[in-house]
């Protein structure tokens, strides 16, 4: 893993909402390629650490810088264009349109042809929306969502959704995709499923992805490495095998040192 280059450089960052400490000097690195988990109990700061990363808070303190590019203070719309895509632990799409519109959407930050032009939809205009259109139901193929490609996204099915949201984020073609739960409130058939595109992302794609997830079964099997916050403090990192043997993460999970934590 250390022979590929680091994509995302987190270091020693601080965020508080008036007297709350969200995360206090969390700090990580996370190679190109490779899906890297954050984990830790309920108000750890995962999601939290998210938002830092695509842009939705800023923190008072530290840095992130993304391939080579510092991104810390920088609006999400820019980490857009820069490859950093994400979903949400709550659903975030448009339940009034259909899958192609809010995929269609997720294409936004790639369209160049200015306003005039593309009132009119004429030359430039029409083979940029052909294009984008191919991009789009190449991902409707690759997810197995043709059958509701047409239909109101707030008519389906909640593991429907959730996949759904998973296309609009490859809709923006990132380097890095940040999942938020992207298995919760899932059955067993339909986390097995997403566990697949997950991985097919992964390898496939040869996108990097940053999972944060409950369920901690899919977490050691699919994750190269991860990282473990609580109360917003860092205080584990590594493979899954070297954070399940972690004394403090056992302890932060079950409040004593049992390894039968995780499946064990």
């Amino acid at each position: 893993m250390d022979e590929r280059p680091i994509q995302l450089q987190v270091d020693d960052i601080h965020l508080s909402f008036g007297g709350v400490n969200a995360l206090m000097g969390v700090g990580f690195q996370v190679y190109k390629g490779e899906i890297f988990s954050i984990i830790g109990p309920n108000g750890a700061g995962k999601t939290s650490m998210l938002n830092c990363i695509s842009g939705r808070y800023h923190p008072q303190r530290g840095r992130i810088v993304f391939e080579g590019r510092e991104i810390t203070n920088q609006p999400p719309a820019t980490r857009a264009e820069i490859g950093i895509s994400r979903t949400f632990q709550n659903i975030a799409l448009f339940k009034g349109m259909t899958v192609l519109d809010n995929l269609l959407i997720g294409r936004h930050i790639h369209l160049k042809t200015g306003f005039l032009k593309g009132g009119i939809y004429l030359g430039p205009c029409q083979r940029e929306e052909i294009e984008h259109r191919k991009f789009v139901e190449d991902i409707i193929d690759f997810l197995e969502i043709e059958h509701i490609r047409k239909k109101i996204v707030g008519t389906l099915a909640y593991g429907l959704q959730k996949r759904v949201e998973l296309a609009r984020a490859l809709a923006l073609d990132p380097k890095l995709i940040l999942l938020d739960e992207p298995m919760a409130g899932m059955n067993l058939e339909e986390t097995e499923d997403m566990v697949r595109y997950i991985l097919d992302i992964n390898q496939e794609r040869g996108i990097t992805v940053i999972l944060v997830e409950h369920d901690m079964g899919v977490v050691m099997d699919i994750s190269d490495r991860i990282v473990v916050l609580d109360f917003g403090q860092k205080i584990g990192e590594g493979t899954p095998d070297e954070v399940q043997k972690n004394p403090d993460v056992v302890r932060a999970y079950l409040g004593a040192e049992d390894e039968t934590f995780l499946g064990r």
